[in-house]
């Protein structure tokens, strides 16, 4: 096997951008690989750090996607260069398919499109806040980065519902306004009530509906300006709990 075997270049080319070029003596492009696989990952880092979970989600995922392809895409192309180099001389050619070596880069593509989502998004919409709000609070959790003001109130309420986590099964919390800048959400007390329907018109039947008894607390939320780290401004925001009220 030779520096100018494909499958070797390939290889060599998935470990980190420019490594296959440089096997195959271009040395300015396979530097400038490697310059931009820094540059790019970094600036994948900046676009996470300060957009991941704020309604500017996409930059910063679309980025890291673009970054796995752009890494697909320098290996084939030294790979094909390899190729090309070797129908002109006599190096036999590699007896291994490209394609397993390829399908190393499935890991990393797998492990940034799930593991962004773990993070990526909590706080782009007044839903999502309300949802992390909702499990915390039904799991008695309100320990950490929550306010103080909204803790107390949530606790109280919490506590005037009964004992047990039992007692948030018939508690609805819903968006019940919301602005640019600003939403209202409020935690009713239900009961579900039968009411007849009928089916197409002719056939009768039944369904339960929820009817709420009294609101629970009432949760404020805005939305507040994000900045890159840099102070650079792409227009996103990020929700957060401000307020709430028994």
């Amino acid at each position: 096997m030779t520096p100018r075997d494909p499958g070797t270049v390939l290889r060599r080319a998935l470990v980190a951008w420019g490594l296959g070029h440089l096997a195959l003596g271009h040395v300015r492009a396979g530097r400038a690989l490697l310059v931009g696989e820094v540059a790019a990952a970094l600036v994948v880092a900046w676009l996470a750090i300060g957009l991941a979970d704020s309604s500017g989600y996409l930059v910063p995922f679309i980025a890291g996607i673009s970054f796995v392809v752009a890494w697909a895409w320098q290996a084939v192309d030294a790979y094909r260069r390899a190729r090309s180099a070797g129908a002109t001389t006599s190096e036999p050619p590699t007896r291994r398919s490209p394609a397993p070596a390829m399908a190393w880069l499935s890991l990393p593509l797998l492990a940034w499109g799930a593991g962004f989502w773990l993070v990526g998004a909590q706080s782009a919409t007044p839903a999502a806040v309300l949802d992390r709000f909702v499990t915390a609070w039904s799991a008695d959790d309100l320990t950490d980065g929550w306010r103080p003001n909204v803790v107390q109130e949530a606790e109280a309420a919490a506590a005037a519902l009964g004992d047990g986590l039992d007692r948030f099964r018939d508690v609805r919390v819903s968006i019940v306004g919301r602005g640019d800048r600003r939403a209202t959400a409020v935690a009713e007390a239900i009961h579900y009530q039968r009411r007849p329907t009928r089916f197409l018109g002719v056939f009768e039947g039944s369904e339960l509906a929820p009817v709420s008894d009294a609101v629970v607390l009432t949760l404020e939320l805005a939305a507040q300006s994000v900045r890159l780290p840099g102070g650079v401004d792409l227009g996103a925001v990020r929700w957060e709990l401000v307020d709430a009220d028994r």
